[in-house]
């Protein structure tokens, strides 16, 4: 069975040639559901899984997205749940903190030691956040019902938008929905310097923000979140690659061929994941989202203490 491994020469990982699209598929259908790609989990899977923790990792992280997104993207567009306004606010706001992320990450976190620590703490705030929320039964104007079912099928596009420089409207489910655009940007801004630091394109992590502070549905906004992942993991993966001669003491351009392995498994676990989310709940999602976070998360914060313990 030696013939299944593979060596990726840029990495420098071995495996078996379905690992990397296996675990990317498995990840991405669940995930797709809330908006998130999927590239949050498996950036641990590949630092603490596959050995892989060279700054290249995030590069490679977010040349994932650029491969796995469009299919879940288009999706959501074929079956009218595409909120372009805010769509637009994702990508205009994370772009510049992408970008500034991406420096920071050379700059000051190439220790994966202290890498794990931060990539640990930014999954444990938003594993909270979700528990929080699901804990405490916080009722949002999400269009779903008290026990957590999901939308009618009948009910589940997007219509009469409405767009300024102040706020965007929307009509979800029967209910009307705004957010302010000013404050959406700022966020987003700041989530871009962690997604650009993370490898995960900064849209990736707002999709929890715009359930829990802004008080979206999350049918309405997953494939917003998604799309913005997508463009700013583009310019994240450029980035990366026209750095790297400027840091020729580490592996900084991504690892093309293990990005692309991971990608396929992704692009087809996106669009299983973005068509079956109408026949899932809420909560469902929510708790799968949580879990997942708040595993990684101690994990790393874990080692990264036993790490001191040792040294």
């Amino acid at each position: 069975m030696d013939f299944l491994y593979i060596n990726f020469p840029v990495s420098g990982v071995t495996t078996w040639i379905f690992i990397p699209p296996l675990t990317a598929f498995i990840v991405s259908f669940f995930t797709s559901m809330g908006g998130v790609s999927g590239a949050f989990l498996l950036l641990p899977f590949q630092m603490s899984i596959l050995n892989y923790t060279a700054p290249s990792v995030s590069g490679t992280n977010q040349l994932f997205n650029i491969v796995a997104i469009p299919s879940g993207v288009w999706r959501y567009i074929k079956e009218k749940r595409m909120l372009w306004p805010l769509t637009w606010v994702v990508i205009v706001g994370t772009l510049p903190g992408v970008l500034l992320g991406a420096w920071v990450r050379l700059a000051y976190l190439p220790d994966s030691r202290n890498f794990k620590l931060f990539v640990g703490l930014v999954l444990l705030y938003l594993g909270i956040k979700l528990a929080f929320d699901i804990v405490t039964g916080i009722k949002q104007k999400s269009g779903f019902q008290n026990n957590g079912s999901a939308v009618p099928r009948s009910e589940f596009i997007i219509t009469d938008t409405r767009f300024s420089f102040k706020q965007v409207e929307f009509r979800f489910s029967g209910q009307q929905f705004s957010f302010s655009v000013p404050g959406v940007s700022l966020l987003c801004f700041i989530v871009g310097i962690i997604g650009g630091i993370y490898g995960i394109g900064g849209g990736a992590i707002i999709a929890p923000f715009f359930v829990t502070f802004f008080h979206l549905p999350v049918y309405a906004v997953a494939g917003a979140a998604l799309l913005g992942t997508f463009v700013t993991s583009a310019v994240g993966v450029v980035v990366y690659q026209l750095l790297a001669p400027f840091y020729s003491d580490m592996s900084v351009a991504p690892d093309w061929s293990l990005g692309v392995l991971f990608g396929i498994g992704g692009f087809c676990g996106m669009y299983l994941g973005a068509r079956c989310q109408k026949y899932v709940s809420v909560k469902s999602i929510k708790l799968v989202l949580c879990l997942s976070v708040l595993f990684v998360a101690c994990r790393y914060i874990y080692d990264f203490i036993a790490s001191l313990y040792y040294l």
